[in-house]
């Protein structure tokens, strides 16, 4: 991994460690913030399996340990896609229910939270194009396109091959049936 790699993920990864460690020693100050969103995700989580815990504390300390979790492996370059995946995931629903901008009527609020959100969409952005960096390896999609073409044109190759010896063991037999003997 080159130095500017490491350095970036590292500074991208450092504000979801920070924050989420703060956030699960202490969940109960985002509580009044984030009750709105757990509650239109609590019926899905029941529905999915009645044994996850829905309240509001619980689910924002599960957040909290996904962000130390994810960020973690980030910073030190393991498992860097899928946890800028699970970031970038996660980063959705914490942006909506804490910077709410179109909600405030006070204007300096208004502005404080918008200026939070763009920052939140600057990071979204910023955990995508971690997310798709192959460390300048060629990606699947190139891989496997390289691996289809090869084999077409091996199997190309064969097919010409196998034609020219054809031909020629045809015109062989021509002879030899010329041929005294």
């Amino acid at each position: 991994m080159t130095p500017v790699r490491s350095l970036a993920r590292a500074m991208l990864s450092g504000i979801f460690v920070v924050s989420g460690a703060r956030n699960f020693v202490n969940p109960e100050r985002l509580v009044p913030a984030a009750k709105p969103i757990t509650d239109r995700v609590a019926p899905l989580l029941e529905r999915a399996d009645s044994r996850i815990p829905t309240d509001t504390a619980t689910l924002i300390r599960a957040n909290a340990a996904v962000h130390v979790g994810a960020g973690l492996m980030l910073a030190t370059g393991r498992f860097t896609r899928p946890a800028a995946l699970i970031l970038a995931g996660t980063l959705v629903p914490v942006t909506l229910a804490g910077h709410p901008f179109w909600r405030n009527d006070d204007p300096a609020q208004r502005q404080n939270n918008q200026i939070h959100f763009l920052k939140n969409l600057g990071l979204f952005g910023g955990l995508l194009l971690a997310a798709a960096d192959t460390q300048g390896k060629p990606g699947l999609r190139w891989r496997a396109g390289h691996r289809i073409d090869h084999s077409r044109r091996s199997v190309s190759r064969a097919v010409r091959t196998a034609r020219r010896e054809a031909r020629i063991a045809a015109v062989s037999a021509a002879t030899a049936r010329r041929l005294p003997g």
